[in-house]
């Protein structure tokens, strides 16, 4: 199923497959999201989705059961 993904605060629009890695759908659509451990620990690459679930994007899935979604990144210079 087609799913058209929104990266926030930048605005980029890119279409997806729902299931998809999500590092991969940002990293096509030219976003970088930061990442540590990649095993969702350390939440280096944390994202909100646009109802404010956060989710670790290494470990996350393009959602299913919806034809649009919408991911507001984090800026953490911790990071």
């Amino acid at each position: 199923m087609k799913v058209t993904v929104r990266f926030l605060p930048d605005d980029v629009t890119i279409n997806a497959e729902a299931g998809e890695p999500m590092l991969e759908v940002a990293k096509r659509a030219g976003i970088t999201i930061p990442t540590g451990c990649l095993m969702g620990s350390c939440h280096a690459c944390e994202v909100e989705l646009e109802d404010g679930t956060p989710l670790c994007a290494c470990i996350s899935a393009i959602p299913r059961g919806s034809d649009s979604v919408t991911i507001s990144l984090y800026s953490d210079l911790g990071w």
